[in-house]
């Protein structure tokens, strides 16, 4: 079993495992267990990990942050019945996923906005459009004509692996 864990430790850690750990860790700094100081540390170290054990350090100290379910080789994508790879963003999560970003700018530029209008005292021209409205129509064209190009070089990617064991 020990062997297991220092085989796991020393595999590679994909961006998926990052985006984990950066997950428990903006967690933590929410929940009151780190400052931002060291919050932006182990952020960093955390998207430079390179193996398991490099992200179980960034999190060693915090509850709940070993995985007892985080397997040593991930699980392949799902798969349609000829073989295709399923579109893994297409969902709900996959559509939260496309649009947060988008929804946190929006948000943040008409507040400043907002309260450079009331320091002015009238309310002057929406000037955020000009940043969000070409952003939220693209994003609203990827969401409404499903151009997701993430999906696609998935979808290649799949193939490729699928030729490559084939000609094994």
């Amino acid at each position: 079993m020990l062997a297991l864990m220092d085989g796991r430790n020393g595999m590679r850690a994909a961006d998926a495992d990052r985006e984990a750990t950066a997950e428990r860790l903006r967690v933590a700094l929410e929940e009151g267990r780190l400052d931002l100081h060291e919050y932006d540390e182990r952020l960093v170290r955390a998207y430079g990990a390179k193996t398991y054990a490099d992200l179980d350090e960034v999190v060693a100290d915090l509850p709940g942050t070993t995985p007892a379910h985080r397997a040593a080789v991930a699980p392949a994508a799902p798969a349609d019945a000829d073989g295709t790879v399923v579109a893994s963003g297409r969902g709900a999560g996959g559509l939260l996923a496309i649009w947060s970003p988008w929804l946190r700018v929006a948000g943040i530029l008409t507040a400043i906005w907002l309260f450079a209008s009331l320091g002015s005292g009238h309310l002057g021209p929406y000037w955020p459009v000009w940043a969000i409205g070409p952003w939220g129509f693209f994003l609203l064209m990827r969401t409404v004509g499903g151009h997701d190009n993430g999906w696609r070089r998935a979808e290649r990617r799949g193939r490729a692996r699928r030729d490559r064991r084939r000609r094994r």
